[in-house]
Formats: C-alpha cells, structure tokens, sequence
C-alpha cells in the first residue's frame, strides 16, 4: 500500500493512471467478447489503488477517513459479488460512489499546491474520463430500476459498458440521436452530463494549459526586459 500511495504523490502516476484508463474504457470493450465476465485481479488492482489515492490525499485526518470509509464499503460490495449474490442495483450504485471517490482523488492530485506539469493536465483529461463513467453507470442503474428510461439503438442488458457511448456523446454533446433519454430523469441526467462537459474543459483543462504557458511567457518576458537599454 506504501507504494501505490507514492504512485499517487508522483505526478508521473496521473499518466500511468491515465493510460490505465485509456485501455480499460476504450481499448478493452471492442477486444472482450460480449458478456465476457470482470477479472477478480483487476478488481483487486482497482480497489488498492482507490483506497492508495484516498491515504495520498492531504488535508486533515477528517478529510481522509470520510472517503476512506465510503471506498471501503463500496469496495467490499463489489469485490463481495465474487463470494455471494449482490442485487445488481447494489453493486451498479456503488461503482458510481468508487468512482466518484476516483474523481476526487484524481482532481485533488491534478489541483494540488505546486508546478503545473504535463502529467497534471493527463490527470486532468482522466477525470474528465471518470466523469463519462460515472454517468454511464448512472444511466445503468437508471435503466434497471425504470426500463424504458431510453429508447433507440442500445441493448441494456450488455451493462455499463454499453452506456460509454452513449454517456461520451452526451458529454462531448456530439448528440448522433441514436439512443433518446425518454424518462425525466433520464433527461435531466443527459442535460446534466452535457453542459459539464464543456465547462470542465473551458474552465478546467484550458486553466491548467494557461498555467503551464505562463512561465514561459514570463521567462521570455523578463529576457526581454533585461536586454532593453536604460
């Protein structure tokens, strides 16, 4: 655990943490035959580094065990799927909670006190990456506990995965109109996701990069100051 929570307070670990994410949303889905099943190892990794990012975290003790506590019991729900039956609702809500948790941990990493680096601005495109998962499992376990939440072409039976695509057109508002939200909540959980996306990149992601210009800018300012004549 001391290793993973040094992962967490090197800047170098918000790109590792960022290719990770990468594969898992992206790259894996296409390669795994439909309804294959989770991998007890990767739920493993996933649970220590949730619980490693929460102890990396600073701030006062409070700060931490609050998290912490929330993590553990998300992640006993969901590792505890491998040993008993757990209602799907169940271990749908608490996937939403451990990666909400993600979120913050990432962003509290991304927004700490100290230089803004290229790894930080990964971190950053990550969390905008945990928000697109975390309302496609919002949409999931919408769907379960009112079917015909959405209408269009998407089978709700593949499970979270088959609302990345849905939850990242939404959230980049792309908007193809292939799968409808029908039911008010369904709605207010799309415009939600819609008009945070944006504003995470204008205001977030665009703040990082300014920041990190702004050395430079100021470097190649006081050259030119010291180069004018008096």
């Amino acid at each position: 655990m001391a290793a993973l929570t040094r992962f967490w307070a090197d800047d170098r670990g918000l790109s590792v943490f960022s290719a990770l994410l990468f594969v898992v949303v992206f790259l894996l889905p296409p390669l795994l035959r439909q309804g294959s099943g989770r991998r007890l190892a990767g739920d493993v990794v996933y649970a220590l580094l949730l619980l490693s990012g929460i102890l990396a975290l600073g701030g006062r003790r409070l700060a931490r065990i609050v998290p912490m506590t929330v993590a553990v019991v998300a992640l006993a729900v969901n590792l505890g799927s491998w040993l008993w039956p757990v209602p799907e609702p169940w271990a749908l809500g608490t996937s939403v909670v451990s990666l909400s948790l993600f979120l913050v941990v990432v962003l509290s990493q991304t927004l700490r006190a100290g230089p803004v680096t290229f790894h930080r601005i990964q971190g950053a495109i990550a969390a905008y990456v945990l928000l697109g998962m975390i309302w496609a499992y919002a949409y999931a376990l919408l769907t379960l506990l009112r079917p015909g939440a959405f209408s269009g072409a998407i089978n709700p039976a593949d499970g979270p995965r088959a609302w990345f695509y849905f939850s990242f057109v939404t959230l980049t508002t792309v908007g193809y109109g292939d799968v409808l939200p029908v039911h008010p909540v369904a709605r207010s959980l799309a415009i939600l996701e819609a008009v945070t996306g944006p504003l995470y990149l204008a205001i977030l992601v665009a703040r990082l990069v300014s920041l990190t210009a702004a050395p430079a800018r100021s470097a190649g300012t006081g050259a030119q100051e010291r180069g004018r004549p008096d």
